[in-house]
């Protein structure tokens, strides 16, 4: 079984914030994969379905951003899901908008869901990197994730969102490469057009 974590926090006073894109993104795999509401437990939101003939669950945490890896950890430990068969979709600042980056294990860079998660399960799960771009000043990083996408980016972050879930299914099948190829193609038309 695989575990499929979108990073956000719940309520929706922060449902279009820029450090909610993971839940955006889990919001399409839950309808191009027609995934079933299985409501709330573990501390989060929890969906099911197949994807590619294997059970993967899917789950927002209700805990907040700071205490992901308390939802995570709940879910895994039912499950029994080792590490190495979950993929967190979150947000990134190091990475311009519309990039996005798949690497298994690595540091948190700051970012706390992360955190959380890698002080509960380790760090050797799958993470799906979505780039939001730097406000240019560290003390405003705060205020840059926990506002809203401006009207400018909603057509980069659907986009990116459908390609991601449209090729989540290549991380799952062991051809991570392929998921990077297929998004990098999808984020390249989008950024050339955003260009001009």
């Amino acid at each position: 079984m695989w575990l499929v974590v979108g990073l956000g926090n719940p309520g929706k006073e922060y449902e279009k914030n820029r450090h909610n894109i993971g839940f955006m993104v889990v919001d399409e795999i839950f309808h191009h994969h027609k995934f079933l509401d299985g409501g709330k437990k573990y501390k989060s939101l929890i969906y099911s379905s197949f994807v590619e003939g294997e059970k993967v669950l899917m789950i927002k945490p209700q805990t907040y951003m700071n205490l992901s890896g308390e939802a995570v950890q709940a879910a895994a430990t039912f499950y029994k899901i080792h590490p190495d068969n979950i993929i967190v979709i979150h947000d990134d600042l190091d990475l311009e908008p519309a990039k996005v980056k798949v690497k298994q294990g690595g540091g948190h860079g700051g970012h706390n869901g992360l955190r959380s998660i890698d002080k509960h399960l380790g760090k050797n799960y799958f993470r799906v990197r979505i780039g939001i771009g730097h406000p240019g000043d560290k003390n405003q990083v705060s205020n840059y994730v926990l506002h809203n996408f401006a009207k400018s980016d909603k057509d980069w972050v659907e986009a990116v969102a459908k390609s991601i879930s449209e090729n989540i299914e290549y991380i799952i099948k062991g051809k991570k490469d392929k998921f990077a190829t297929n998004v990098a193609l999808d984020t390249k038309d989008i950024n050339k057009k955003d260009n001009k």
